[in-house]
């Protein structure tokens, strides 16, 4: 009788083992998932800020082209000043 319940321990602990790192397992595979995802989302909000940005500088140089001149062109410059160090630093 003892020698079944002592069988019947063993089985419980691998059994409690396996339920562990099965849990494990899956843990690790949704947090690659959400990096993945995590990934994808910065891609897609780097995409949109470059196309803020080039439409900005394009509104600044056809205001500058209209004559609108000195905080107009302090701003261009300093936005073409940045992209120029952020391309460069990369």
């Amino acid at each position: 009788m003892n020698e079944i319940l002592a069988g019947i321990a063993a089985a419980a602990s691998a059994l409690g083992g396996s339920a562990a790192i099965i849990g494990a397992v899956t843990a690790a595979v949704r947090w690659l998932d959400r990096q993945s995802k995590q990934d994808c989302d910065i891609q897609n909000i780097k995409k949109e800020n470059m196309m803020i940005v080039s439409a900005l500088s394009a509104c600044l140089d056809g205001l500058t082209q209209l004559g609108a001149n000195h905080s107009v062109t302090d701003e261009k410059e300093k936005l073409d000043r940045y992209l120029l160090e952020r391309a460069h630093s990369n």
